[in-house]
């Protein structure tokens, strides 16, 4: 059984992994001076390294400065601060460019390196939620697990502020030249970097292909449950939520921005932007989720990126691209399946009605009630091949026809929730295959299987090895998804087209 963490935008893996350090510290020359990490027989692990300048003060919503160097021997034993966020417990602050790198003690070789950008729907988490001492260790590869600015302090516009709507984008792209400058250090190779990450952090993965800062910065490129592409219809994200494309562009934003600053009182467009750097952040925290994706438009995402990839206008390197079965069954258990109001057949109408206006009844009669086990069920399908599926099988298709893609979907979960008086089955919900990726284990098959494909990608660019079911590449013309399932341990080529009632959402 795998325990979960539910939180608010995303779902953490427990990271309780029952690993003892050894006394032995093991040094580290970096370019900005030497750090101390802890050591095991099977792994080094350096946290809380800098590799940008704290954006605090003048520096908040500006593009991220160097470092500073410092003297002697930094202790790299302890994670850095979580970037500012509502939810997070103590330890958060602006002061938060901080990154984790964890060494396979293997011998031999420069090894692959493996980038993480954390989920949390661009408003929470940290790069130090997840252990992935059991992915570098068993996959024999360098990861690096990385903090960047959230919500209003990382993807905040206003007129006349250069870098408007990306500074998060920014920052990933900072760590990322950090890693190419510092990978050899650790033994890692700084020409074989795989970019990966899942929810917000997929999403920011589908980003940089289309960047002209990440040019050269990763070599392969892995996205998992990645809300990049289509538009998202009123309500089926979450409630309330008006339809919206999945990159606003940097002038819609800087509107928004304009109408924050009038409300915290920094409404004078000459000394709007100093009149913000000035507040304290508990002053903007309530205004956080105002601001909770990457806009286009600014120079470092000059061209919306599922524009970029239908064009060819991007970075070609392989991919693996994927979602979980029932992505939306964890947010509508959030926000929808509240204890003692769950989804009726008539708020079913009533929400249909508000995301698809004339087509209502078309598609409730693709998504009839008695098809499944309750009217919450059936709108989390709705919602889980509208929003997350089909938009992702489309891209998958649009990349195929460029670089090599490897299209997957994860259904193997068995995961117990915490989110409170809910008793709305999960299933492979969004985020499910993060303790598998990062176990707190090494004993559960379908989790040596993930660990082998995805470390055997990074390696060489496909994630096929001996000793595992093929993976074929997606075909645009006859395509398939692999099935990541469990129990046992296998995978099948999928039609997920057809699953997911693809046809009918095109």
């Amino acid at each position: 059984m795998i325990r979960w963490r539910w939180t608010h935008g995303m779902a953490l893996a427990v990271l309780a992994a029952g690993l003892v350090t050894t006394p032995a510290s093991p040094q580290v020359r970096t370019d900005l001076g030497w750090v101390k990490g802890t050591q095991t027989a099977g792994h080094r692990l350096y946290q809380g390294i800098p590799y940008a300048a704290a954006p605090t003060g003048e520096r908040r919503w500006r593009s991220p400065g160097p470092a500073a160097p410092w003297p002697g021997v930094r202790d790299a034993t302890a994670p850095g601060p979580r970037c500012t966020q509502p939810t997070a417990p103590a330890g958060t602050s602006e002061d938060c460019l901080y990154l984790n790198v964890t060494v396979p003690r293997t011998p031999g070789g420069r090894k692959p390196v493996m980038v993480w950008l954390h989920g949390g729907g661009f408003v929470e988490g940290a790069g130090s939620d997840f252990d992935a001492r059991r992915l570098a260790a068993t996959g024999d590869v360098i990861v690096v697990t990385v903090n960047y600015r959230l919500g209003v302090f990382g993807l905040f516009a206003h007129p006349g502020l250069a870098g408007s709507g990306g500074f998060a984008l920014e920052d990933q792209q900072a760590a990322l030249r950090w890693v190419r400058r510092n990978a050899a250090a650790f033994g890692g190779d700084p020409g074989n970097v795989t970019l990966f990450g899942e929810s917000a952090g997929g999403k920011s993965v589908c980003a940089h292909p289309a960047s002209p800062g990440a040019a050269g910065l990763f070599q392969r490129a892995i996205m998992q449950s990645a809300p990049c592409t289509g538009t998202v219809p009123a309500g089926t994200m979450f409630p309330g939520l008006p339809a919206f494309h999945q990159w606003p562009t940097v002038a819609e934003r800087e509107g928004d921005g304009a109408r924050l600053a009038a409300e915290v009182g920094c409404a004078d467009p000459a000394t709007a932007l100093a009149c913000l750097r000035r507040l304290p952040a508990e002053r903007l925290l309530p205004l956080h989720d105002r601001f909770i994706t990457p806009a286009a438009g600014s120079p470092v995402l000059p061209k919306d990126p599922e524009r970029a990839m239908a064009e060819g206008a991007f970075h070609r390197v392989p991919v693996i691209s994927g979602t979980t079965r029932d992505e939306m069954r964890y947010m509508v258990a959030l926000f929808y399946e509240l204890p003692g109001t769950p989804i009726t057949a008539a708020t079913y109408a009533r929400l249909l009605e508000e995301a698809f206006g004339a087509r209502a009844g078309e598609v409730a009669r693709r998504y009839p009630l008695d098809r499944y086990g309750s009217p919450g069920l059936a709108w989390a399908s709705l919602t889980t091949d509208v929003v997350f599926s089909c938009p992702t099988h489309e891209r998958n298709g649009s990349l195929a026809r460029r670089v090599r893609t490897y299209a997957y979907e994860f259904t193997g979960a068995d995961v117990t929730t915490e989110i409170p008086g809910s008793d709305f089955p999960l299933g492979s919900a969004h985020g499910a295959e993060l303790a598998y990726l990062f176990p707190a284990s090494g004993r559960d098959p379908l989790s040596a299987l993930m660990i082998k494909y995805w470390t055997a990608f990074a390696r060489t660019g496909d994630p096929n090895t001996p000793g595992l079911p093929r993976w074929p590449a997606f075909d645009p013309d006859r395509p398939t998804t692999q099935v990541l399932a469990s129990p046992p341990a296998r995978t099948e080529p999928g039609d997920l087209a057809t699953a997911h009632q693809c046809g009918f959402w095109s």
